[in-house]
């Protein structure tokens, strides 16, 4: 098993806003304090989807131009993102397989030192 370069993505409010008018998830929980707590979350969180499309941009920084057969993981944690300055999103990967050809990449994805991905995994052809 090899360990690759741990890859830092800042997350900030001004991001959501621009996931959101691209991926169409106007959700309020993304942009607005107020409905956000008001649901029981603990602020404005990112969205699920670009938590994990941060995780394959790092899978892409490792293997550039591969092809990234899978993708994957369960969204156990929100990731909160303050008003001020955003937060940080860690994605740590370790090569655990090659065997014809695949990849296989086990990834660490935290945010303020918690898991916020559980299981996830990535595939690459080379």
């Amino acid at each position: 098993m090899s360990e690759l370069a741990t890859q830092t993505f800042t997350i900030t409010r001004d991001d959501l806003v621009r996931y959101a008018a691209a991926s169409g998830d106007h959700n309020p929980i993304h942009q607005d304090e107020a409905v956000a707590t008001s649901v029981g979350l603990p602020g404005v969180i990112a969205h699920g989807m670009y938590t994990m499309a941060l995780a394959a941009r790092a899978v892409d920084s490792w293997f550039p131009g591969a092809e990234v057969v899978s993708l994957g993981c369960k969204f156990t944690q929100p990731v909160v993102v303050p008003a001020e300055h955003g937060v940080d999103l860690e994605v740590a990967g370790v090569v655990s397989t090659v065997q014809d050809g695949l990849t296989t990449v086990a990834l660490t994805v935290t945010s303020g030192g918690q898991k916020v991905l559980g299981m996830p995994r990535a595939v690459v052809r080379a």
